[in-house]
């Protein structure tokens, strides 16, 4: 007997609303049949298995399910599939094998950043973003775009430490 969640998917796909969405998945070419107005965060995690964006809040304030969409931070839970045609999405499952997230990865390990995890896949997207923008922000810019990256279990100060550690004060304001 199939499960409430497969019956739902096969409702979902026969649904006369339905699009055909073709976009960038982690550099290749997807397409899948679905409601306009399903989450991004639902497609990634129940259609392609890719677990990293979390669902948290589910309205854009934790940052969770942080992706990059067309190369920016995103929040999964707010894209909507009609925005996705065409477009181009990265994860964190992409994003942890490439060379520009090392360092974030390195200085939130070094810097005791990961606790339970939760909400490490949404900072390491977001810091990864940051710190390859040229000219870098400031560590006090950083940390303010962070604050729409949530972690209930740190108390930050781990969290700061990566930043401070990405974001040398003296490289601030070049």
């Amino acid at each position: 007997m199939p499960s409430e969640r497969a019956a739902a998917r096969q409702t979902e796909t026969q649904d006369v609303t339905a699009i055909v969405l073709k976009f960038s998945l982690n550099g290749s070419v997807v397409s899948v049949r679905c409601r306009p107005d399903t989450r991004l965060l639902t497609l990634l995690r129940e259609h392609w298995q890719l677990l990293g964006a979390k669902p948290g809040c589910e309205v854009g304030r934790c940052g969770a399910c942080m992706v990059w969409f067309n190369g920016a931070p995103a929040n999964a839970c707010l894209l909507m599939a009609y925005q996705l045609q065409g477009q181009s999405v990265q994860t964190i499952e992409l994003l942890r094998e490439t060379a520009q997230a090392r360092p974030v990865m390195r200085a939130m390990d070094a810097c005791g950043a990961v606790q339970c995890g939760y909400c490490t896949a949404g900072m390491v997207v977001h810091l990864t973003w940051l710190h390859q923008q040229r000219p870098q922000p400031s560590r006090a810019d950083v940390e303010a775009q962070m604050c729409g990256n949530l972690c209930r279990c740190t108390g930050y100060g781990g969290i700061r430490r990566a930043i401070a550690a990405l974001f040398p004060a003296e490289a601030a304001h070049k």
